[in-house]
């Protein structure tokens, strides 16, 4: 009897959010699977500020050292919560796989809400495709370098990345295709991972080394190997930080595959931010304690900062390649979550003719209940950004700083000035698609 009682509770829920995106102008075309352990799970994943950090972290290295990641990310972490309170009352109110770029036109003035919202949807778009690559890429960093300290006669490629990243996208997009009513199941799995190797990696460093540094080392001591003059090093590794809050729009870009999405998603915005903050500053807080001397650890071998603390701090190869293994996963399997927010993003444009060959990338399988054509684009410009490497590191790069501040930045402030300059009462739900 309670089996069915839930059952008649979860057909209500996602009847209720149909009819409410049938409101608002769009047909329910993807299946509704993610509940809010699921949706915190893959948002969170894709945040995961702990593991984010550590991709990225020889930039903080080099670009003003310790006291600049640690602080930077307070004030980061802090501004990012301003941000997502608001877009979770967005999405509450406009639950639709659009996202921001829906929210800048249910929101603005109506002479310019159309144009506004195409140029959000397009930085939105930018932003999220970048991700996936960076994102692809830090995964295949962490197998290389795994490999490059068991064996150290190898040397690191830069096709090597390459490819490995190529593996880890044509992963996700195998996962997108032929398993979506797996990733609600993935997703609550990588929740519990997620913070089960937080809290392993943190005991574990903290337990085995025996050199820490100071605290003035870690709160004030300003490193600057990048050339450049101290403010513009200062401004380099704030990069860091901020690269370890993106993505926390996640749930609004699959609340057509949610259950109760006006009520989790929102939740699931403001609960991935908070966990990212948490475990993102304590673990940056003890890399700075256990990391050895900056110059060896910045030029590893292993083009991973954080696994050549992982080995000065353990003494044991085994030991390392067991932590860096526990991110590893998170990191692959965030770029399986960031192919599915990038590939709903992709459709959700092309319904509202916002793309060229609007019609065929907003093409649902009916089969599978998946917008197959939008993951195969996602992952063909995941690919394209990701063969950079392949000519240079420094291009690469511009894809890292495109997808931090490309991500939701202008998007989210457009909705999110827009939200607070017209009071609640006063909103207007557009009934029809508005971009053609």
């Amino acid at each position: 009897m309670a089996k069915d009682d839930d059952n008649s509770q979860v057909f209500s829920e996602t009847t209720r959010e149909d009819a409410r995106l049938e409101n608002l102008g769009y047909e329910q075309e993807l299946k509704r699977t993610f509940g809010l352990l699921g949706m915190i799970g893959f948002s969170f994943s894709v945040v995961t500020s702990w593991t984010a950090l550590s991709g990225v972290f020889i930039v903080g290295v080099t670009s003003g050292g310790p006291p600049v990641m640690v602080f930077s990310f307070i004030g980061v972490s802090l501004l990012t919560l301003a941000v997502a309170i608001p877009m979770a009352e967005m999405c509450s109110m406009y639950p639709v796989a659009g996202g921001q770029y829906s929210w800048v036109a249910a929101l603005a003035p109506p002479s310019i809400a159309r144009g506004l919202s195409y140029i959000s949807g397009w930085f939105m778009l930018i932003g999220i495709l970048a991700m996936g690559a960076t994102n692809n890429s830090i995964a295949a960093n962490f197998v290389l370098g795994m490999a490059n300290l068991v064996f150290p006669d190898y040397n690191i490629q830069r096709w090597h990345t390459v490819l490995v990243a190529y593996l880890v996208a044509f992963l996700a997009t195998a996962l997108n295709i032929w398993g979506p009513h797996l990733l609600n199941r993935i997703s609550r799995f990588i929740l519990i991972w997620n913070v089960g190797s937080f809290l392993i990696t943190m005991i574990v460093l903290l337990a085995t080394n025996g050199n820490k540094q100071p605290a003035s080392f870690v709160f004030s001591e300003f490193q600057n190997f990048t050339g450049w003059g101290s403010a513009m090093a200062a401004i380099v590794g704030i990069l860091q930080a901020c690269f370890g809050m993106c993505c926390y729009d996640a749930p609004s870009h699959m609340t057509e595959e949610m259950k109760s999405a006006s009520e989790e998603a929102p939740k699931a915005i403001i609960l991935s931010v908070v966990l990212g903050a948490v475990t993102g500053f304590a673990f940056l807080v003890t890399l700075c304690f256990c990391i050895g001397d900056i110059n060896s650890t910045a030029n590893t071998t292993t083009g991973v900062p954080v696994i050549q603390i992982f080995y000065d701090s353990t003494g044991s190869k085994i030991g390392t390649c067991f932590l860096s293994s526990m991110i590893a996963v998170i990191v692959i399997i965030a770029g399986n979550n960031l192919l599915a927010e990038g590939s709903r993003s992709v459709y959700a444009f092309a319904r509202d003719h916002g793309l060229p060959f609007s019609d065929a990338f907003s093409k649902v399988d009916s089969k599978r209940n998946v917008p197959v054509n939008a993951v195969v684009l996602t992952l063909v410009v995941q690919l394209a950004l990701d063969a950079i490497d392949f000519g240079t590191t420094t291009g690469f790069e511009t894809v890292i700083a495109i997808s931090t501040e490309g991500f939701c930045k202008f998007s989210t402030q457009l909705s999110y000035s827009f939200f607070l300059g017209k009071p609640l009462t006063k909103l207007k739900i557009f009934h029809t698609p508005w971009l053609y």
